[in-house]
């Protein structure tokens, strides 16, 4: 008679569960048994709720046996005070139940790793930090400052109890938490040291509210040794795309007798917009993954299933040290990250690696499910655009402030005094006499596209390929000129639209001063400051989505400039996973059922937009472009992602 094998949680917890996951040894083990972990990444915020299921299936059918999660604080907290755990009422309430996450993670046999932060990278807006803390004067993000921890401690009292509820030793699926992320990579010699004494505050927040699990930490101990954690204090993991032996070794000098981890081992990587799309050879990623398991190390693969980062989401990098956005790097909507599960949960070559890879590798053997169908992908026919909403028309349904001066967009009093966080805003002067071959000046630099308008009439010049960024309306070029119009203007109304395609998610605690709009200095016309402001908040929040009136045929002239344009997709059976196919377009949004998808640009590499199932219904469903310079007349559908790359399998570490 075969035996059966046991589950997971039947392996580590039958008899009941009396220690967690202990580090003491050289070797893990978890309520006295022995274990390696492995584990897969997966952002909870980044998958629609309907599919957590279904990836976490395939991530344990893959052989894993835990997955790993980061906790974005700026979308549990997106104003100052104001939560939101599945019931808040923010535009991405429906993914915020982490502990129905988690809980579900646990049905489906696998541990967690959950990683709080309060700063977590992960190529996320701010970092995962909520833009409303630039507001407190004086506060020192990522320290041991008063103003900073208080508000840490504020969001922990909340969060944190949640959390506690799920630990392994109280019956759930919680096995170990990351304190902070890759802090020793704040570090900058003779400028900032990492603030040991934030590190023990913050663990301190973690026994304060019953967290008994492992505590970690994370770095590449080869380049920063132990500079970001505290030895005696966390047990500390590495971070690495490969050559796994040479930072293993150099965990095992920092802490002897302790078990060795990857808390990183990099799939592949991200994109930024104009880059190349990023891919990993299989053979690379094989072949390091192999020497993790034979090293033996437990790893945790990041990504396991990289999803998506909706709405205005994607964070940024800055290629240099100054705090000047002049080396602005933004990512893109997409985080497919090249991971054993793509974009939209189909498996890649990876997939098969991994699985065959954990079989032979893995001496504890444990039940796995059937691997998952994947869905069925569908190519919408195309939609003809029907109807636009001109840009004053835009404007004059948002609400607007006066300001003598330019100010950055989390400074405007709104959101509850939490400010604006995303989107746009538009910077508003009326009855200005504009000469004929006028420059207008705007001081410092952009954060981080402008566009400028005369009487509604686009003026600069809009973006063909990546070579424009270097020019006036872009972040790389400080004091900006452009040339208005050879033509007399006479009481004009100029517009400034300023976009923040994401703050900065990585690097040293300075670079994190992330205002967006304009604030690094004033706007100038011929050398005269402009003054007296009206300012207009363009948040594109799913309510004011839905109430944008005003609506015309496009039976007129197509028009170069911001402007709004809608279809409508009838679906008469039920709806299918597919892809916006933006490649006809130029630069913009892309809004669904008033729901922000994401973001397109014509310079690449993403042409595409992953649109679940889950976002339509039977029916019919609106699009929404927002299109910063020329419309194209339908919106295309793809069932497949597209992307602009010339190197498919370009090594990045």
């Amino acid at each position: 008679m075969t035996s059966v094998l046991p589950s997971v949680y039947e392996f580590y917890a039958s008899g009941g569960v009396s220690t967690g996951l202990d580090a003491s040894k050289p070797y893990f083990t978890l309520n006295s048994r022995n274990i390696t972990i492995y584990s897969g990444s997966l952002h909870y915020f980044r998958v629609p709720r309907d599919y957590w299921r279904d990836r976490l299936r395939k991530i344990r059918a893959a052989g894993l046996n835990a997955v790993e999660t980061y906790v974005p604080w700026n979308l549990h907290e997106p104003q100052d005070g104001r939560y939101d755990f599945g019931s808040g009422g923010s535009d991405m309430q429906d993914f915020l139940h982490v502990a129905e996450f988690l809980r579900t993670a646990q049905e489906e046999d696998l541990l967690a790793i959950v990683r709080p932060g309060p700063y977590i990278c992960a190529e996320f807006e701010f970092g995962g930090f909520p833009s409303w803390l630039l507001r407190h004067g004086g506060i020192q993000l990522r320290t041991s400052e008063r103003t900073y921890m208080k508000l840490v401690s504020r969001y922990f009292n909340v969060l944190l109890p949640i959390l506690a509820a799920l630990q392994f030793t109280r019956g759930g699926p919680i096995i170990a938490f990351q304190v902070e992320n890759e802090y020793g990579s704040t570090e900058k010699v003779g400028i900032f040291t990492p603030d040991r004494r934030y590190l023990r505050k913050l663990r301190r927040l973690y026994l304060e509210h019953g967290i008994v699990e492992l505590l970690v930490t994370s770095d590449s101990p080869s380049s920063r040794g132990s500079i970001g954690t505290i030895p005696d204090l966390f047990l500390q993991t590495a971070n690495f795309g490969r050559n796994p032996e040479i930072d293993f070794v150099a965990l095992k000098l920092l802490q002897p007798n302790k078990p060795v981890m990857a808390m990183e081992f990099w799939t592949g990587w991200f994109d930024h917009w104009s880059e190349d799309h990023h891919r990993r050879s299989n053979s690379d990623f094989y072949s390091t993954y192999e020497k993790i398991l034979k090293y033996p190390a437990s790893v945790n693969m990041y990504m396991f299933h990289g999803g998506t980062s909706f709405g205005f989401l994607n964070g940024a990098n800055l290629a240099n040290s100054r705090n000047d956005n002049s080396g602005f790097q933004p990512d893109t909507t997409s985080y497919d990250y090249d991971a054993p599960l793509s974009e939209s949960g189909d498996y890649t070559a990876k997939y098969a690696m991994v699985k065959s890879l954990l079989a032979k590798y893995n001496p504890i053997k444990t039940r796995t499910p059937r691997t998952p169908t994947i869905s069925d992908k569908k190519e919408y026919p195309s939609t003809k655009i029907v109807e636009r909403l001109a840009f004053d028309d835009i404007v004059r349904q948002s609400g607007s402030y006066f300001s003598e001066n330019v100010v950055p967009m989390e400074m405007l009093p709104i959101n509850n005094s939490s400010g604006q966080s995303y989107g746009y805003i538009v910077y508003r002067k009326t009855g200005v006499d504009v000469p004929a071959n006028s420059i207008i000046t705007i001081g410092g630099r952009i954060c981080d596209t402008a566009l400028v308008l005369i009487n509604g009439i686009l003026i600069s010049r809009p973006l063909q390929n990546s070579i424009d960024l270097n020019g006036f309306g872009f972040w790389r070029w400080k004091n900006s000129k452009l040339l208005l119009a050879p033509r007399n203007f006479s009481h004009a109304r100029i517009d400034i639209v300023v976009e923040n395609w994401g703050r900065n998610n990585f690097g040293y605690v300075d670079q994190f001063n992330q205002y967006k709009g304009l604030w690094q200095g004033g706007v100038f016309l011929n050398d005269r400051e402009l003054l007296g402001w009206e300012i207009v908040p363009l948040e594109f929040k799913k309510q004011w989505n839905a109430n944008l009136k005003g609506w015309h045929s496009v039976y007129r002239k197509w028009t170069t400039g911001p402007c709004l344009y809608r279809t409508t997709v009838n679906i008469t059976d039920a709806p299918r996973d597919t892809f916006v196919d933006m490649q006809k377009w130029t630069k913009g949004i892309v809004i669904v059922n008033n729901f922000v998808l994401g973001r397109y640009c014509r310079i690449g590499p993403q042409q595409t937009l992953y649109l679940p199932a889950p976002f339509l219904k039977m029916g019919n469903n609106d699009i929404v472009i927002f299109e910063h310079y020329l419309p194209h007349d339908e919106v295309d559908f793809s069932d497949h992602p597209v992307y602009v790359t010339r190197d498919a399998t370009r090594n990045f570490f």
